[in-house]
């Protein structure tokens, strides 16, 4: 797939999950639902890449950044978005978790020596200004209450461990090993810490088996996990985290259209405002890398 493509999956998938996130909040804890979410993506991942003769047995010293890999991409930063997602709306926590676009880029920078593109900056800038529009009216009226900033907190605690996981997938590439392998040890990886971490808080292993509940977690497992992070990992190997973490930027604008559709979410000016600085953004940092 080009990378435009890759790009487009990320966004649009992503864009969905937030939605979908609300549905496996409740009888079931977050660590619960994400350890079931990974562990069957894993599976899946698993499966598919013996049915494409890709190598599954890797060299020991790869396991090390693979389990650093789903810790941080899998584990800790899926739970602080579920737990975010508890005290504020999915289209604030999408915009909190726009900032892994800095993140990605300061990141890449000081890990890999990556020069930061003026032209990437700037989109990226307009970009999340674009995103702190769009829901800037949202944000107000949810007034300074410690459920807020509880929920702020975990958002941004998730970007950074998502940030962070980025990083150490793109490290872990230089093993050569095939995309759909790393991922579904990293999500293997990510789903025991998990597991182990629901059990030390007491939380119970229990599965809601009601429609809303069963259909998300498929739809999350599937297209969230399975499809969207392959082509987003695909991504950060040909471009790099700095500029594959855009994706996370463009995002909540589509988080912002499914809820139009079928929330009857009402556009105003600042939200019309910021999703033309979105687009700008998207513009600027997609041809970045381009001479």
């Amino acid at each position: 797939m080009s990378n435009l493509v890759l790009y487009l999956l990320s966004v649009f998938i992503w864009g969905s999950t937030w939605i979908a996130i609300k549905f496996q909040l409740g009888p079931v804890g977050a660590s619960v639902s994400v350890a079931s979410r990974f562990g069957l993506a894993s599976l899946l991942l698993f499966a598919y890449a013996r049915l494409r003769d890709l190598p599954v047995v890797l060299p020991r010293p790869h396991h090390l950044g693979l389990a650093a890999q789903g810790a941080l991409l899998f584990g800790i930063n899926y739970v602080f978005v579920y737990l975010s997602e508890r005290y504020l709306p999915s289209g604030i926590v999408a915009m909190v978790f726009s900032a892994i676009v800095f993140f990605n880029l300061l990141g890449a920078r000081l890990w890999f020596g990556t020069p930061i593109a003026p032209r990437a900056l700037l989109g990226a800038t307009l970009g999340v200004a674009g995103v702190v529009l769009i829901f800037s009216p949202q944000f107000r009226s949810l007034g300074r209450s410690a459920d807020v900033i509880t929920g702020a907190l975990f958002a941004l605690a998730s970007a950074i461990s998502a940030s962070l996981g980025s990083l150490v997938a793109s490290y872990n590439q230089r093993f050569s090993a095939p995309v759909i392998t790393n991922t579904a040890w990293a999500m293997a990886y990510g789903t025991v810490l998990v597991t182990v971490y629901g059990i030390l808080t007491g939380e119970s292993f229990a599965f809601a088996w009601t429609l809303p509940f069963v259909a998300s977690f498929l739809y999350l497992t599937l297209f969230g996990s399975v499809i969207a992070f392959t082509a987003y990992l695909t991504l950060v190997k040909r471009v790099g985290p700095g500029r594959a973490g855009y994706v996370n930027v463009a995002v909540p604008v589509v988080a912002l259209a499914i809820s139009t559709l079928f929330e009857n979410l009402r556009w105003q000016p600042l939200m019309v405002a910021g999703a033309l600085l979105c687009l700008a953004g998207n513009v600027l940092v997609l041809r970045a890398g381009r001479r």
